[in-house]
């Protein structure tokens, strides 16, 4: 294990005997909510510490059967027990390394996925429903619930834009990596020649804001229309002024919501929208400045760059920040999205753990 990460360990281990010690005091109760940041920090440290002790321990296991090496009688059984102690000592290296990573704040929350048609007219539009239909089926398979938030239909049953809100802990830290440019090659229902063609959508997953608060949403920001929704849903829909349009003037920033019939459940999803769409503005903000000062292959937060293809001829997706292609496209189309998501994830864990041991 690198030096710097050992030194880190060794300063984890020392703060849990400081934390020992003040929570041992006799007054520590008395400020509640330091008392409280105390026991949650203490929480937070003891596994990783834990883990350290086994490790430390691990490694004076491999020193004493060296030791017996030298005794003919013993030789067997230590080489064993060095084998086995070394098994153990990676293991636990791979834990502490991911314990040690700095962790996402918002990595637990419930998100909101947007996927909008790009190049390709009513072909994208199509495969916009396709990637509707594998994320809903992923979200089902880890039981989150899915919800949809907004949606403008094309002509043939494509998705010109969709929105869906996704609730599920972890959601967030297992889709973040999705956003970006989504390229499709395959032979669409309306060519009539058989020819391949290459269309696109863009994929955005922001992580929902606690309140809208969060955001500093100032009412005096913001421009609020309403108008008759259009398309299904009834004469009731189409008679009321239900929709709403949300214009947040300091960034230009427009939501729209007409799904439900009531005027303000659209204006309240409305506001949620706009406020994960300014707090994912901020974080791709941040990840643009970390990513020009450190290579970043994933999670640079860059809309427009294209990171995976779908190729129906061949079966085969591809993701190009990783180089990984899977030949298992009708299952990953059917929301078997856990091999892909483990190596992007895995590939992040990677770039954080190169930048910790550069420090």
């Amino acid at each position: 294990m690198k030096p710097t990460l050992l030194n880190k360990l060794a300063q984890i281990t020392e703060r849990l005997d400081e934390l020992n010690r003040l929570l041992a005091g006799e007054t520590v109760t008395r400020d509640l909510d330091n008392y409280r940041k105390l026991t949650r920090e203490h929480a937070e440290i003891s596994p990783v510490v834990a883990l350290y002790k086994a490790y430390r321990q691990s490694e004076a296991d491999i020193a004493n059967a060296q030791a017996m090496l030298a005794d003919p009688e013993m030789q067997e059984l230590a080489e064993a027990e060095i084998e086995d102690a070394r098994a153990r000592l990676h293991q636990l290296e791979t834990e502490l390394q991911a314990e040690l990573l700095p962790k996402d704040p918002n990595d637990a929350r419930n998100i909101f996925l947007e996927i909008r048609a790009g190049t390709g007219g009513d072909e994208s539009a199509l495969f916009s429903a396709d990637l509707l239909r594998m994320y809903t089926r992923y979200a089902e398979r880890q039981r989150w619930k899915v919800e949809l938030i907004s949606e403008n239909m094309s002509e043939l049953g494509g998705y010109r834009e969709v929105i869906i809100k996704i609730v599920g802990h972890g959601a967030y830290s297992r889709l973040k990596f999705e956003s970006g440019g989504h390229r499709v090659q395959r032979v669409p229902a309306t060519e009539t020649q058989g020819r391949i063609h290459t269309s696109a959508c863009t994929v955005a997953v922001m992580p929902e804001a606690d309140e809208v608060a969060e955001v500093s949403l100032n009412p005096a920001d913001l421009r609020i229309d309403t108008y008759r929704a259009s398309g299904a849903g009834g004469q009731h829909i189409n008679k009321t002024d239900s929709a709403v349009r949300i214009t947040h003037l300091p960034t230009g920033i427009v939501v729209e919501c007409q799904d439900d019939r009531s005027q303000h459940k659209n204006k309240a999803q409305a506001l949620s929208v706009l406020a994960a769409r300014i707090k994912d503005k901020q974080l791709r903000e941040i990840a643009s400045r970390e990513a020009a000062t450190r290579k970043s292959l994933i999670g640079s937060g860059d809309r427009s760059e294209r990171i995976r293809t779908y190729n129906f001829p061949q079966g085969r997706i591809t993701d190009h920040r990783i180089n990984l292609t899977l030949y298992k496209i009708d299952a990953i189309m059917d929301g078997d999205l856990t091999e892909l998501l483990d190596a992007l994830a895995s590939e992040y864990q990677a770039e954080l753990l190169a930048t910790m041991g550069e420090r």
